[in-house]
């Protein structure tokens, strides 16, 4: 069975970095087939359901090798952090006008 082990993106709802500090095992997808009768699609692969939290990177590959899985690894993208404050916005160096 293939994995892939990464690091989960923080979600568009919210501003910090929560839930993005472990790495997640998940099983790579595999094919859905069109149910017949009703038209909706479906997959008869349970394992998809299945996602492991790991505290380490070396922890999940461990799982992985012991279980006898191949896995592949997706890097975290680095983000920059800018430090802003509230009072730069009413900084003199400040490029645009500042009006209410």
């Amino acid at each position: 069975m293939k994995v892939r082990i990464f690091k989960p993106a923080k979600t568009a709802m919210q501003s910090g970095m929560g839930n993005t500090h472990e790495w997640v095992l998940e099983p790579e997808p595999s094919p859905k087939q069109v149910d017949p009768l009703m038209g909706w699609t479906s997959s008869r692969d349970t394992m998809e359901q299945v996602k492991l939290h790991f505290a380490t990177l070396e922890e999940a590959k461990a799982h992985a090798e012991k279980n006898g899985w191949q896995y592949t690894v997706e890097q975290p993208h680095a983000r920059p952090v800018r430090p802003k404050a509230y009072a730069d916005n009413f900084a003199y160096t400040r490029v645009g006008r500042w009006t209410h």
